[in-house]
């Protein structure tokens, strides 16, 4: 292990921003927007996947692994049984244990950065 961060975030706030698509297309990639909007509720998984890019990006820049690193090159996927995974774009030297959680009002995220 070589740096943790977490996230949380109100998912009536992620809710409210998701309505405006330049913010979806700011944060979030193609595969990150379809996954999320096949879902009742996207805004939940909006948020959860938003807690988690904040989590590995503070992981990242916490511990001055990388000077900087956009929303976008954090990719948040699922795999086939919806555990979620993480993809950095530009850094796969890198790799990202993540855990999401959703609860009432709020989403957080958790990870471990390996080398």
């Amino acid at each position: 292990m070589i740096s943790i961060g977490t996230d949380i975030v109100m998912i009536e706030r992620i809710k409210k921003l998701a309505e405006d698509k330049r913010f979806l297309n700011k944060i979030f990639t193609d595969k990150e927007i379809k996954y999320c909007n096949s879902h009742a509720k996207p805004h939940v998984h909006f948020s959860g996947k938003y807690a988690a890019k904040e989590a590995v990006k503070k992981a990242l820049l916490s511990n001055k692994l990388i000077e900087n690193i956009s929303m976008k090159e954090i990719e948040v996927l699922n795999n086939p049984d919806k555990s979620p995974y993480i993809t950095l774009n530009k850094l796969i030297h890198f790799k990202c244990n993540i855990s999401i959680s959703h609860d009432g009002h709020y989403a957080i995220a958790f990870v471990i950065i390996e080398k």
